[in-house]
């Protein structure tokens, strides 16, 4: 059994869809959450509470069940059944591929703003949510190739070895 998971990793179209589908459900319990939370407390407030307990949950359940991560190494007596699967790094990294899909989003909802002063509804949200779908799938790619991929699965580190090499023998042949 490999000791960084139990199960093997789901395929990429599989992985995929789990992701959609946990990601969105997660995205909407999280809208509804900041509509509830803001009724008690300012608006930004609300929204970065529930976007650090979204952003926590969503990564917990992308490595369970959308990559298959499994339980990761911790070492000695902490490894184990534990509430959290992810340490800190994979959270880190998760955050930072929100942020960067955030950073998108508004960028280009900005730029159009920019282009045309007054878009309407429909163009704003066709951009948002295009610019959403890309930056989705970038995260995507992100969490799938390189926060959760298994050493196996990520590029073997490139060495260059210095030392010169042997010299060569001349195989002798001979006649018979």
């Amino acid at each position: 059994m490999d000791p960084v998971s139990r199960h093997s990793a789901p395929g990429a179209l599989a992985s995929f869809v789990r992701f959609v589908v946990l990601g969105g459900g997660v995205g909407l319990a999280s809208s509804a959450a900041v509509a509830l939370l803001a009724a008690l407390l300012p608006f930004a407030l609300a929204n970065a509470l529930v976007s650090v307990v979204s952003t926590v949950l969503a990564t917990e359940l992308h490595a369970r069940f959308t990559f298959a991560a499994g339980e990761r190494p911790r070492g000695g007596a902490a490894r184990g059944r534990r509430l959290l699967r992810c340490d800190l790094r994979h959270h880190l990294q998760s955050a930072g591929t929100a942020a960067a899909a955030f950073a998108v989003t508004t960028l280009a909802v900005l730029v159009l703003h920019v282009v045309e002063s007054s878009p309407g509804l429909a163009v704003e949200q066709t951009v948002y949510l295009a610019a959403s779908a890309l930056a989705g799938v970038g995260r995507f790619l992100a969490l799938r190739l390189y926060v959760f991929a298994t050493r196996r699965e990520q590029a073997a580190p490139v060495t260059l070895d210095l030392r010169p090499a042997p010299p060569r023998r001349e195989l002798l042949t001979t006649a018979s």
